[in-house]
């Protein structure tokens, strides 16, 4: 079983290889299309070893639309919008070069980062457990995450575009200030509830509770920078301060309006 998912992870680096071009690009574009890569080779296996299925086809079709949109999404929006790729270099250093044993850990750790967060449909089919209702669930919970997350990136888009100088604040904007952020945690969440009941063995519920923790860690904290871009943007606009007064920060009805500590 590990050397198949040491394959998906290898699968993922080969995703996430574009990050030697740009270092920020192993967590932003080489993220969506290590996705997808390893979602086709968890169907891959799948099909060599005979075990394909309805639901992991399902499974593996939204976590290759999520990548897949994901992907593209983050490349034309860094290479085609010279405003946000001026930011994005300021905020990130992504014009420096790093040194290249932080590239190549940093490929390495995202890619055993990626294939464990899919671990839990890979071992779901491995060991063949598909019976109950709870997989099915994880895949209409995580289809959910993956539709919110775009609808969220296009109403962003279009606001941005016809106001520049302030936050969406409209659409699905009205219930949470980081749609997006929350669709993320939402279609990983799906797939992580989908796994329960299939994990076996202590290293199989580490694999997946680490990599779940952390990518939910990492949507929190990105959620955390952002705010504090906004803040130093937008920090004194009456209107930006109404909004982040009323609208919660990333889990829409949840009553927490900042994750910034105050001064």
């Amino acid at each position: 079983m590990w050397t198949e998912f040491l394959i998906i992870a290898a699968v993922c680096a080969v995703g996430c290889s574009m990050g030697f071009k740009h270092f920020i690009w192993f967590i932003s574009i080489g993220y969506g299309f290590a996705v997808s890569c390893g979602s086709l080779a968890i169907l891959v296996l799948a099909l060599i070893k005979g075990r394909l299925n309805l639901l992991l086809i399902l499974q593996c079709a939204v976590l290759f639309i999520y990548g897949l949109r994901l992907g593209l999404f983050l490349y034309l929006r860094e290479t085609k919008n010279a405003a946000y790729k001026k930011t994005l270099d300021s905020q990130t250093g992504n014009d420096k070069k790093m040194p290249v044993f932080v590239s190549v850990f940093m490929w390495a750790y995202s890619a055993f980062l990626y294939a464990g967060e899919m671990s839990p449909v890979f071992f779901r089919n491995w060991h063949g457990k598909y019976d109950g209702i709870l997989p099915w669930i994880g895949v209409v919970i995580s289809a959910a995450g993956v539709a919110l997350e775009a609808f969220a990136d296009k109403q962003k888009s279009a606001q941005k575009a016809k106001n520049p100088n302030m936050v969406a604040m409209e659409g699905l904007y009205k219930l949470v200030r980081c749609p997006n952020y929350f669709g993320e945690i939402l279609t990983w969440t799906g797939v992580f509830v989908g796994g329960l009941t299939a994990l076996s063995g202590a290293w199989e519920w580490v694999v997946a509770c680490v990599c779940y923790v952390t990518i939910v860690f990492i949507m929190i904290n990105g959620a955390q920078r952002l705010e504090k871009r906004q803040d130093g943007r937008y920090g004194e606009m009456q209107e930006y301060k109404d909004y982040i007064s009323r609208t919660p920060i990333i889990f829409p009805f949840v009553p927490i309006y900042s994750l910034v500590r105050k001064k």
